[in-house]
């Protein structure tokens, strides 16, 4: 058992890892994983009651600066999420919740590509590039057809 000083401490260290830069669940767990195991479960659970720990919000701005930072395809901004150890269902509930914006992005993300790269490679070059960066071959037919 622990004392509620202790307890303090642990989550005030917690606060202000997540306060300088937003954190997912897995990363608090990773950084304070030498500390007590179920201390740091009660302050996990105590942040996350209260709102500073909170995966899909944290999904929500991460796909946002992604998509105003970088072209990805879907698949990429996927695997970036489950980099940051946040649950595959959690981030397959918001692709679905969120599919028609993430298409449209990511149309234009092959277009963008497709533009900064059609002067260097042939269209069959194109095509294969974006299909290994995981880009679907609708969104790349709809960017090609939208280019022309």
């Amino acid at each position: 058992m622990y004392t509620a000083e202790e307890f303090d401490k642990l989550k005030t260290k917690i606060l202000k890892y997540v306060m300088y830069k937003k954190r997912t669940e897995q990363e608090i767990r990773r950084k304070f994983s030498e500390e007590d195991a179920e201390m740091l479960e009660d302050a996990i659970e105590h942040l996350k009651e209260i709102g500073y720990i909170n995966d899909q919000n944290y999904i929500e701005r991460a796909v946002a600066e992604y998509i105003n930072l970088n072209n990805l395809s879907i698949k990429e901004l996927k695997y970036k999420l489950q980099a940051k150890g946040i649950q595959s269902d959690t981030i397959e509930d918001y692709i679905y919740n969120n599919s028609d914006k993430l298409e449209e992005y990511e149309i234009n993300s092959a277009k963008n590509i497709i533009i900064k790269k059609q002067n260097a490679m042939e269209e069959q070059q194109l095509i294969q590039f974006l299909l290994k960066k995981g880009y679907k071959m609708d969104s790349i037919k709809e960017a090609i057809r939208n280019e022309e």
